[in-house]
C-alpha cells in the first residue's frame, strides 16, 4: 500500500517526557495483561524509560470473561501499588454489552478522569444496540472514550460509521502499536486515515506484555507524523 514508506522515525521516539498513558494492562494476574508483580514491575519500568511519568492502567471489564469488578480493581490497585515504587491509577476498559449497561446504570464505573470511560467492541462486530448505549451512558453521566477504533475491522470499509461514532459522542483512542504494523496492515491503514481525517482525539499504548514494549523500537509505517503527535500531546488531558 502507498502509505507504507521509508519513514525512519521509530515509536518510542515519539513518546514525550511526562507522557500520559491512558490504556494499559499493568494489574497482576487479572486479564491478558501482567501476570504476576515482576511483570507489572518491567512493563512499568520500560514504559517509564520511553518517558510515561503517569499511568491509567485499564484491565478489561468482560462479562463472562475477564468477571472483574470495581472493588476487585481497586483493591489490587491498592496492594500493587504498595509494592512497588511507581504508584498508577486503576480504570477499566469495558466491553460494551449489557453488563456494562447495568454498571453505568448503577454509577459503578471507573473512568479515566472525571466522567471519561473506556470502553471496547467485540473484534467481530458491534453490538446491535451500540448507539442506544452511547446515548445512555452520556444521558447518564458519562463521556465515552472507544478504545482502538483502528482494530475493528466491520468499519474499515465503510469510514462514514467511524464519523457517525464521533457524531453521537464517541471519543476515539488509538493503539500507538498499530502505526507499526502490530496488528496488521489494514489496522495500520484505518489507523492512518483516522488521524487524517482528524478522528483521533488520544492514543494509548494498550501494553500487556513484553512483545508489546519491544514493538515500541519499530519504525512508524504511516506518512504524516503531525495528527498522530497532535493525539499524543492530547493525553496531556489526563495528568
Amino acid at each position: 500500500m502507498l502509505f507504507f514508506n521509508k519513514n525512519k522515525t521509530v515509536l518510542k521516539d515519539l513518546i514525550p517526557e511526562n507522557h500520559v498513558d491512558i490504556h494499559s494492562h499493568l494489574l497482576p494476574g487479572i486479564d491478558d495483561g501482567a501476570q504476576t508483580i515482576d511483570d507489572t514491575l518491567f512493563l512499568l519500568d520500560s514504559l517509564k524509560n520511553m518517558g510515561v511519568s503517569k499511568f491509567i492502567t485499564t484491565p478489561h471489564i468482560f462479562s463472562g470473561f475477564w468477571d472483574n469488578t470495581k472493588d476487585k480493581i481497586q483493591a489490587l490497585e491498592l496492594e500493587t501499588n504498595s509494592n512497588n515504587n511507581t504508584s498508577f491509577k486503576a480504570a477499566a476498559e469495558y466491553l460494551m454489552d449489557d453488563h456494562f449497561i447495568s454498571l453505568f446504570q448503577k454509577g459503578e464505573i471507573l473512568t479515566l478522569k472525571d466522567n471519561y470511560v473506556l470502553v471496547e467492541m467485540s473484534y467481530l462486530n458491534p453490538p446491535i444496540q451500540l448507539f442506544d448505549i452511547i446515548f445512555d451512558l452520556q444521558i447518564a453521566g458519562y463521556k465515552p472514550v472507544l478504545a482502538h477504533p483502528e482494530r475493528y475491522a466491520f468499519y474499515h470499509n465503510n469510514f462514514d460509521l467511524y464519523q457517525k461514532l464521533k457524531n453521537a459522542g464517541c471519543l476515539f483512542q488509538l493503539n500507538l502499536l498499530s502505526t507499526v504494523g502490530y496488528y496488521g496492515k489494514e489496522v495500520a491503514h484505518a489507523a492512518e486515515k483516522l488521524l487524517k481525517k482528524g478522528l483521533i482525539d488520544f492514543v494509548g499504548s494498550d501494553v500487556h506484555h513484553k512483545k508489546h514494549i519491544d514493538s515500541f523500537d519499530k519504525k512508524i509505517l504511516i506518512k504524516d507524523l503531525h495528527p498522530l503527535k497532535e493525539a499524543i500531546a492530547n493525553n496531556q488531558f489526563f495528568k
